[in-house]
């Protein structure tokens, strides 16, 4: 059963094979750039293709038949819109399935199996998942807001071509997030988000390796500010304290529900606390 699950983690999905077509396009493409110029033939669709904005401009002189599919450059707002729209519903839809087991609908549940969504992962994905969609949905909302309040966008433009693609890109990303989630074979119910041991990482050091990132972030700010911030140090002092609370009771639940539960491992931090 093991070989069998191993085989399974490392099969090569539909949505893996796109993934990985599309890195290689994209790495043949680079590496053609790189080739010393009169080496190989120059192609003036192919180079209106992967140009876009001032780097379209300052490229080879390009026909009308190339400019009549031009789209204009401010349209990369619509990226964001569909993503805010398309990955906030998934992420809706997610939040129903990890807190409150209701199951995707058919027809997500039927497009999620074609493109090989995960079967027989542990159900703590189910979690990562939701927060990776959480923070795609928050950087494209940054995004759109920076689209129409910060980006002053000028006469540049892309090829619809590449239009296409950054609003299939949008869709197909957070198809693949919830693709991550461990679903029922038959009616796309998540299969549990039970508690496990974790193991591998900073977890081998510490309980609650989140606690922790989250107190090296505030540090890095605080260094950001300059050694001699004050206010800031008090802050990341509150976020010590606060962190160290939630990872005890953290430690404390792990080493209640699980006897085999690691001796050297910390609550907070490693090898003191």
């Amino acid at each position: 059963m093991g070989s069998w699950k191993g085989a399974e983690l490392s099969a090569l999905t539909p949505l893996r094979a796109l993934w990985l077509s599309l890195a290689a396009v994209f790495l043949l493409t680079l590496l053609l750039q790189l080739v010393p110029p009169g080496l190989l033939p120059s192609s003036t669709l192919f180079q209106d293709l992967i140009r876009y904005g001032k780097t379209k401009r300052s490229g080879p002189s390009r026909p009308a038949a190339c400019r009549a599919f031009d789209v204009p450059k401010r349209y990369f707002s619509h990226f964001y819109i569909l993503s805010v729209l398309w990955n906030g519903f998934l992420l809706w839809r997610l939040t129903q399935a990890v807190f409150l087991g209701a199951p995707f609908p058919s027809w997500l549940h039927g497009l999620l199996r074609i493109l090989g969504a995960a079967q027989f992962q542990g159900g703590e994905l189910a979690l990562s998942a939701f927060l990776v969609l959480v923070f795609l949905w928050l950087h494209s909302l940054r995004r759109l807001f920076e689209c129409f309040y910060v980006s002053v966008f000028s006469n540049a433009v892309i090829h619809v071509v590449q239009y296409c693609f950054g609003l299939a890109y949008y869709v197909l990303v957070g198809l693949t997030v919830l693709s991550q989630v461990p679903m029922d074979g038959r009616d796309g119910v998540v299969i549990h988000c039970n508690h496990r041991i974790p193991f591998g990482d900073w977890f081998e050091y510490v309980s609650s390796p989140n606690y922790l990132a989250e107190l090296m972030i505030y540090i890095s700010m605080a260094v950001t500010f300059g050694f001699y911030n004050l206010t800031w140090w008090l802050v990341v002092t509150y976020v010590f304290f606060s962190q160290a609370l939630s990872a005890y009771f953290s430690h404390k639940f792990y080493k209640s529900k699980f006897v085999s539960y690691p001796k050297h491992r910390r609550a907070f931090l490693p090898f003191l606390f």
